[in-house]
């Protein structure tokens, strides 16, 4: 016979319902503990909705839940189905956006078109606390989601969690860590064999010798700049949520910089000119990171710009921001490498870079340091003609009136 629900015992399905959406984010273990007992309560009281009670008219029995559950799952920011004998009696907005408005009334097994997903769903009793299962592929080749399944009364509770982000950030993590070992390995494996060189008949001859120990200074060297912009990488990243406090004079940095880079003869006969505008204000930030971001970009500029060709350093006031601007007139860049050239350890010819003396490292630190400083990076590059990074940093008036 039909059944009408008590309009009470909504809240009781309401709430097992948030509880397993909840428990799929937290974890296994917690997962268990808050499906099996508020889940477990719920069940207990839906068992009302047995009770037999003559049918009205004027509310129809139907399989979608109440509207208040309705509600409550459009809030999750994960797609949620709610599933009655094996078809979508209801799919929040998430779930609509992923797999599309048709599957309110399919199959489940059709709605989530995944192998994995299917031989899950078509288990007669899924257990509450069973671990979630991976899906690679749904929606589009990179994504990838970790799906839970629930049961509250009648009900199955279907989650999808989206774990392209963390998985994105463990493949960064991971090729960050074998890079790394590479580019020390390098030089570390020349370095050793000199040394066994040296170690045998060639350390006799003064001009072998002299020769094979300027290599291994060379390799000793680069492997201690590494190193340093490592560690400073790691600085930049655990500084990024502390906002500098301090007013910079950015145009008296910039000649700063510019005189060190002269000094240490690094300059490759390029004439490394000034254009800043009247009225520059100072910037809000963080002088020692300014400086070494300028020590990156005016030296990339140097290293890659053709001998004998100007490098300009131009600032102008923005609005709220300052806009600097380092130019060279150099091979330039293919535009298929410019949204990567951020990238830790990123290169598009490894070994020029390395015979200039280069990390790998360098835009990767700047762009970290224009981020800590709440400002954009914008590189563009014409190939043949040259390369433009700017930066656009907050000035220290902006700061003050808008903290």
């Amino acid at each position: 016979m039909p059944t009408r629900p008590d309009p009470s015992l909504y809240w009781a399905l309401a709430l097992a319902i948030v509880t397993a959406v909840v428990a799929g984010i937290v974890g296994d273990s917690l997962q268990a503990a808050l499906i099996a007992g508020v889940g477990g309560v719920a069940a207990v009281l839906l068992g009302g909705l047995e009770r037999p009670e003559p049918p009205s008219p004027a509310e129809p029995v139907s399989d979608r839940p109440p509207e208040l559950i309705d509600h409550l799952l459009d809030a999750v920011v994960q797609p949620v189905l709610l599933v009655r004998g094996g078809r979508v009696s209801f799919a929040n907005r998430a779930a609509l956006a992923e797999l599309g408005r048709h599957i309110v009334g399919e199959d489940v097994r059709v709605a989530i078109r995944h192998p994995a997903a299917a031989a899950r769903l078509a288990a007669a009793e899924p257990a509450a606390a069973e671990r979630p299962i991976e899906l690679v592929g749904l929606g589009s080749v990179d994504r990838r989601w970790e799906m839970r399944v629930g049961e509250v009364g009648s009900y199955r509770i279907v989650q999808l969690i989206d774990r392209t982000g963390a998985y994105a950030a463990e493949r960064m993590r991971i090729d960050f860590v074998a890079n790394a070992s590479h580019e020390l390995r390098t030089p570390l494996a020349s370095i050793l064999g000199f040394i066994e060189t040296l170690s045998d008949e060639a350390g006799g001859d003064p001009d072998v010798r002299a020769r094979f120990l300027k290599v291994m200074f060379d390799e000793a060297r680069r492997m201690q700049r590494l190193v340093e912009d490592l560690i400073s990488l790691s600085r930049i990243e655990a500084e990024k949520h502390q906002l500098p406090s301090s007013a910079v004079d950015l145009a008296r940095l910039v000649a700063e910089v510019r005189a060190e880079i002269f000094d240490m003869g690094d300059d490759k006969g390029h004439a490394v000119t000034l254009d800043f505008g009247s009225g520059v204000p100072p910037v809000c930030g963080d002088r020692a990171r300014l400086s070494q971001m300028l020590h990156n970009l005016i030296g990339n500029a140097v290293k890659y710009g053709r001998p004998g060709t100007p490098v300009t350093i131009a600032a102008r006031r923005d609005g709220a921001m300052v806009r600097l601007a380092v130019s060279d007139e150099g091979e330039g860049i293919a535009a298929e490498h410019i949204p990567r050239l951020t990238e830790r350890f990123y290169r598009i010819d490894a070994g020029r870079s390395r015979t200039l003396g280069g990390t790998g490292l360098g835009l990767a630190i700047v762009k970290h340091i224009v981020e800590r400083h709440r400002g954009r990076l914008d590189i563009v590059s014409k190939a043949g003609v040259g390369t433009t990074v700017t930066v656009l940093l907050p000035t220290m008036d902006d700061v003050v009136t808008n903290p």
